[in-house]
């Protein structure tokens, strides 16, 4: 497996930022400020990478919309991990071609984890004419150019090629939120569990450099971002290609020392690579969350091994009891796949048996979901659709129950929370959140979003806390 990291030289970037100016040049000359809408499908690293594309975007003399009818240029950011997923992204982009009709100048761009997908990029070719552009994750960097090409000689771009991945800095950054701001730490993944399509679409594990990381969260800190989360699809394997030896312990140590008011989270975890100095690392540093979510997707070690996940549920538990004895009020979040195929309802049973043992306070969970391309998609899969989603909602059922008996626990403790929004409920016009990133519903109070302030818990139900303000 090739692990050296391609750097985008500095000089690239500079040239796209130029495609920027000159792109902002002919904006200039149009009747009135052009608008941009970007349509975020998936994880938390696609908001981040759609960030980047507003960025851009903003360079060019591009405002932003929520309206296709008044957009210029419609940016969709696409998931790949369910397929569901992708005929929502399809859908509304079959959609989108009425609209075109009545603005034929309008440029119409796919990109993300789905259109990586030959075949998906195919289907785009073949039958969804009226879009202009389709590229992947790793040619993001090279958008201004391709929208500067698109502007100048009209025709239709595609930047699909199968590559390792690399990673640009120097990327002009929209963020959309004043308080919270997702920071990328490393990019792909090399564990290839048999269901995930990620590493085929998002290439090899690579980190970023620590003092790239460390520069932009101390401008952050600088400009009062109060809740800020790293992103990686597996941030316990950051540092492994760095020619200086850093593991992600170590650069959450050095994040930690970084002055100012701020929570630090990540996410997501491979529970092989999270370790006991981690989690002493997580202990000690007064900055980081005590939130971790650490997917576990089934119980049952059988399953496990034909997922390829490369733990074992004695493994898992194991962690999860050094860590709780480290962090006793930890919150702990999870995935879960259910109906992986050839998994019985027995084995599904011991998936309960983990809920009902680390009880965590949340759970995000699906039914299997195959995706063209990954050794799952082939495998047998005899269980019925029916037979799966009787167990996926006694999974539910059970959660909801875990989760309800949690938040009622709340009830009475006054907690330091991060005052994040305004809601549109009168009842409870403010949310906030636990350091643990409980969502509180507060009724009321003198508050703005980003302040840090004590809130009394008064009531809870298995999706949130409500409270007031001391």
């Amino acid at each position: 497996m090739e692990r050296t990291t391609t750097i985008i030289p500095q000089e690239d970037i500079q040239a796209q930022l130029a495609h920027c100016q000159a792109v902002a040049q002919l904006t200039a000359q149009w009747p009135e400020r052009p608008l941009a809408f970007v349509d975020t499908y998936g994880c938390q690293q696609n908001e981040a990478d759609s960030e980047r594309l507003r960025g851009y975007l903003e360079q060019m003399g591009f405002g932003f919309t929520q309206d296709e009818e008044q957009a210029r240029v419609i940016v969709i950011n696409t998931c790949a991990i369910r397929e569901h997923a992708e005929q929502r992204v399809l859908g509304n982009a079959g959609a989108l071609v009425h609209v075109k009709r009545r603005h034929p100048e309008q440029l119409i761009c796919l990109c993300g984890c789905m259109v990586q997908q030959p075949q998906t990029a195919q289907k785009i070719r073949e039958s969804y004419r009226h879009v202009d552009l389709v590229f992947g994750p790793h040619a993001l960097w090279k958008f201004p150019e391709m929208v500067h090409a698109l502007l100048t000689h009209r025709g239709r771009r595609f930047s699909i090629e199968d590559e390792a991945g690399s990673i640009a800095e120097g990327i002009p950054v929209v963020r959309q939120d004043s308080v919270k701001a997702w920071v990328s730490i490393m990019y792909g993944c090399n564990n290839f569990c048999a269901y995930c399509i990620v590493p085929y679409v998002r290439g090899r594990e690579r980190s970023r450099r620590p003092e790239d990381i460390l520069a932009e969260i101390r401008q952050l800190a600088d400009e009062g971002y109060k809740d800020i989360t790293l992103l990686g699809q597996n941030v316990n394997s950051y540092g492994k290609d760095l020619e200086e030896p850093m593991d992600f312990a170590d650069l959450l140590e050095r994040i930690n020392e970084i002055p100012g008011e701020f929570l630090i989270r990540f996410m997501t975890s491979h529970p092989k690579d999270a370790t006991q100095k981690l989690f002493e690392t997580m202990a000690r540093c007064e900055k980081v969350a005590p939130a971790l979510h650490l997917p576990f997707q089934a119980g049952n070690d059988r399953v496990l091994k034909v997922m390829n996940r490369r733990h074992t549920r004695a493994q898992y538990l194991e962690k999860i009891q050094a860590l709780k004895a480290l962090i006793p009020d930890i919150v702990l979040t999870s995935d879960i796949i259910v109906g992986f195929p050839g998994e019985t309802t027995q084995e599904f049973e011991d998936t309960l048996k983990v809920l009902e043992e680390v009880r965590f306070d949340a759970l995000f969970t699906f039914i299997f979901s195959p995706r063209k391309g990954t050794p799952a998609a082939a495998m047998d899969d005899p269980m019925s659709r029916e037979e799966k989603l009787q167990n996926f909602n006694r999974l539910t059922a059970l959660q909801d129950s875990i989760s309800e008996e949690k938040h009622r626990a709340y009830v009475g403790k006054t907690l330091r929370c991060l005052v994040d929004g305004r809601s549109d409920d009168p009842r409870w016009p403010l949310t906030a959140r636990t350091p643990g990133n409980r969502l509180v519903r507060i009724a009321g109070g003198d508050a703005a979003p980003g302040q840090f302030r004590d809130a009394r818990i008064t009531g809870a139900n298995k999706w949130s806390l409500f409270g007031e303000l001391v």
